[in-house]
């Protein structure tokens, strides 16, 4: 029965993650928080761009009560925009931040790998 199960693989193949008391290089760790920083920055700014988009589409539906004139399939305008134009910004958002993130997953090893 023991036959059929695969090789098992040495107990130093850690995929990358540190195990608790093993040595850690200095310059992994300053990169690592590099890379942490550059993170939260993305998020924080996301965030802060969405924010202003949101309130920014909400202050044009108030101010502009033309728009709840405007019938659509038998609804005001401003009603379908407050229901459904919200779900397109928070898909841009995510994308962008998601190929951003992605972006800044690459540059990290080829930074530590310059070295």
């Amino acid at each position: 029965m023991t036959a059929d199960l695969p090789a098992r693989l040495s107990s130093t193949y850690t995929r990358g993650i540190a195990l608790p008391g093993s040595p850690v290089d200095e310059a992994d760790a300053v990169y690592a928080r590099a890379l942490m920083r550059s993170q939260l920055r993305l998020a924080l700014g996301t965030i802060a761009g969405f924010v202003l988009v949101v309130v920014a589409l909400t202050l044009t539906i108030a101010l502009a009560p033309e728009i709840g004139r405007v019938l659509v399939w038998g609804l005001p305008l401003s009603w379908l925009l407050q229901a459904y134009a919200f779900y397109p910004v928070i898909l841009v958002f995510a994308l962008l931040y998601l190929r951003t993130a992605a972006r800044n997953e690459r540059r990290y090893p080829a930074l530590r790998d310059r070295e």
